[in-house]
Parts: C-alpha cells; sequence; structure tokens
C-alpha cells in the first residue's frame, strides 16, 4: 500500500494535493463526505475505575489485624497494588509494637538491669546454639486493643511457636501458650492428679441410678433330725443329723421331714 503525504490545498480550494515517496502528485476532491468524516469528533476512551467494595479504612484495619494483602486483594476482587500503596504505614506500626514488646522488662536482679522479654528468649535458646538470625516475629492487633506477639524459632521438633499478649497501654506481655511460659521461666499449668486406672465421680443423676439388686440368697445348710435305724438303736442313738443333699443347697429345695 502507498503511504500519501498531505502538500495542500488547490487554488480553488476544492482539492487537496497529496505527493507519494517517489514524487507523483495526486489530489483528492473536498468532498461533503469528506468533510464530515475529518471533522468528527473522536470518543476518548476511559479506563474503567474499580468499583469500591472495601474502604480505605477497612483495609487497614484488617491488615493491622494480621490479614494478608494478597487474601485482601483476591476476597474484595481489587488489585494488590492498591492493597500495598496502604499497607506501608500498617507494617511500620506492626514493626514498632513488636520493638515495643521485646523491650518491656520481664525480670529484675538485684544490681544489674532487668532482662527484658528478648533477653529472656535469647537466653533460653542461646544454649541450645539458636541466634537472632533464626528467630521470626509477628503481631496483629486484637479488638480490645492489645496486641498477639508471635516469635517463631527452631527447636528439636524442627520448628516451635510461643504467643505473648501484650498491651502497650500498660507495657505488660503475658504468655499465652506453654512455649511462651518456658521461655520466660513461669511454672507449667497445673494438671489434676488422677490416680491410675481410678475415674472420680459426683453421685449421678438420680434419673441414671440403677436400683441396686440384692445377692442372691445362700441357701443355709439346715440339719434334719431323723429317726435311727435299729443298729443305731442298739447303740443308744435316739437321733440322727441328716446333712442336706447338694441339690437342696443350690436350688432350694426343702427337704423333707420324716416324722
Amino acid at each position: 500500500m502507498t503511504e500519501l503525504r498531505f502538500i495542500g490545498k488547490s487554488d480553488e480550494g476544492t482539492h487537496i494535493n497529496l505527493h507519494d515517496s517517489d514524487g507523483n502528485e495526486f489530489t483528492v476532491r473536498i468532498s461533503d463526505a469528506l468533510k464530515s468524516s475529518v471533522n468528527q469528533p473522536h470518543l476518548i476512551s476511559v479506563p474503567e475505575q474499580e468499583v469500591e467494595t472495601i474502604s480505605v479504612k477497612e483495609i487497614q484495619r484488617r491488615l493491622r489485624a494480621g490479614e494478608l494483602a494478597d487474601e485482601l486483594a483476591r476476597e474484595n476482587n481489587i488489585s494488590l497494588e492498591k492493597i500495598e500503596r496502604f499497607s506501608g504505614p500498617i507494617l511500620q506500626e506492626r514493626i514498632y509494637i513488636i520493638d515495643q514488646a521485646q523491650q518491656i522488662a520481664i525480670r529484675k536482679e538485684g544490681g544489674r538491669d532487668p532482662v527484658s522479654l528478648l533477653g529472656v528468649v535469647v537466653s533460653r535458646l542461646a544454649p541450645r546454639n539458636v541466634d537472632l538470625s533464626d528467630l521470626s516475629w509477628d503481631t496483629w492487633r486484637l479488638e480490645d486493643g492489645t496486641w498477639t506477639v508471635e516469635l517463631h524459632y527452631p527447636n528439636a521438633n524442627g520448628h516451635g511457636v510461643a504467643q505473648w499478649n501484650f498491651d502497650p497501654t500498660r507495657r505488660v506481655v503475658v504468655s499465652l501458650d506453654e512455649n511462651a511460659r518456658w521461655m520466660m521461666g513461669d511454672e507449667p499449668t497445673p494438671r489434676p492428679i488422677v490416680a491410675p486406672g481410678l475415674v472420680y465421680s459426683d453421685s449421678p443423676h438420680p434419673t441414671m441410678r440403677h436400683e441396686e439388686t440384692s445377692e442372691p440368697e445362700v441357701p443355709r445348710l439346715a440339719v434334719i433330725r431323723e429317726a435311727p435305724d435299729n443298729d443305731a438303736a442298739r447303740d443308744g442313738v435316739v437321733a440322727r443329723a441328716k446333712v442336706p443333699s447338694w441339690d437342696e443347697i443350690m436350688f432350694g429345695i426343702k427337704p423333707t421331714e420324716d416324722q
């Protein structure tokens, strides 16, 4: 296809003059259709704007509560770049909270500087060849204004997690699990002592009780006196005791007395 270049209009103003790359000249009559096509305004495409499904305040609140930026973007159908625009201050705030929690004094020893939470953690893990580069800290804000501070560290099982509750206003750190209590040297949570093989419980509800059944009465041995035979009479025996049979004992058959 030959490309033409506009030179100008004819003297009469009824045609336009065009040249190609070889210098050949062409003319095109300025018709009403050409005028209309040239003078028609062009529509400028406007980029489609994202529909606001979540406010900036809500984005920052949920980031502060520990939600991930990519999860927020996916759930609310907005770009990750928009989430990251507002995440910077929140990430800085969370880093600041971790630093504040690490500096809280946990133990005070006479004549020495107070031992901070970070110092307690390092003193516990250092004998196990764990250093600061092996530790990973995270935090998120709770609805009551306090923060959960979480520590990830290597242990014999491969990976350990300890959690504390941190109140920035009162500047208090409280252990939330056994690993955190071990870090701080707290006593483990006591467990109820139960003797092996024994279960202690209150009497059951009356509707759950079974009526006690009495033990079957064992027949007592009854001595029956019977008349002696001739040999016994000659020996001076007046009467002889008769011992019940086994059937009489087991089945309660009443023996008959000889009159």
